[in-house]
């Protein structure tokens, strides 16, 4: 899709997945994020498949996505509702029908990959639960003190933590806890997402020049952007 952010050029691929080690995490998650048959559901890392199989239980259709071959090809022809995508995460092509996403994220590929659904307003994104690090999910849901991406991505998204995640939940344990971060598309946005583009340009100049800039959440950012184009 066209103004996808692309993932850092020559960025050596690491592998950082840490699999949830219970299936009964696995199908809480899936409950919490109000999956239904209507759905279709991109899993993104999908990894040792426990998220991937509470998925194609509660989901209409699944698209789970692996970089690593071995794990991918585990995965294939499991469930007669999902389709395995062998390949990076970052680079995939994203639906152009409403989708959700449901994922336990690869913690070194998280910033690159929020950009990958987020940064687009014409990406038919309806709502992503994706399992982060703790400190990302803290950072991103909390309104002060602001980032520019935050700003953006909360003119289309409401931001919340659904969850902490204790680091005994993975396998191979993480260094730290992890949260599940969750962004529903706003009924209403705060900018027509038409001018999304103008408005992440007045955001990231005023966090260039203004010493303020963090103090301002989304909405008083939207509002500012809003008085300067009457």
């Amino acid at each position: 899709m066209a103004g996808r952010r692309a993932p850092s050029a020559r960025r050596p691929l690491r592998r950082s997945q840490h699999f949830l080690r219970s299936s009964a995490l696995a199908a809480q998650l899936v409950r919490d994020a109000g999956i239904g048959a209507d759905d279709l559901v991109l899993d993104l890392g999908a990894g040792t498949g426990r998220l991937t199989a509470q998925l194609a239980h509660a989901a209409g259709r699944v698209r789970a996505v692996e970089l690593d071959p071995r794990l991918a090809a585990r995965l294939r022809d499991r469930w007669s509702n999902v389709v395995v995508v062998e390949g990076d995460a970052v680079t995939v092509e994203l639906p152009r029908e409403p989708f959700r996403v449901v994922a336990n994220l690869p913690f070194d590929r998280t910033t690159d990959l929020l950009h990958v659904l987020l940064d687009d307003p014409r990406t038919p994104l309806l709502r992503a639960d994706v399992v982060v690090q703790w400190e990302v999910a803290f950072r991103r849901a909390v309104p002060w003190p602001s980032t520019l991406n935050g700003v953006v991505w909360g003119a289309l998204y409401e931001t919340s933590v659904a969850r902490r995640l204790p680091r005994t939940a993975f396998e191979p344990p993480p260094a730290v806890d992890a949260g599940v971060l969750v962004f529903r598309r706003r009924a209403e946005p705060l900018i027509p997402p038409e001018l999304v583009g103008d408005y992440r340009r007045f955001t990231a100049r005023g966090f260039r020049r203004r010493a303020t800039a963090r103090d301002l959440d989304a909405h008083e950012w939207a509002e500012l952007f809003k008085k300067t184009r009457k």
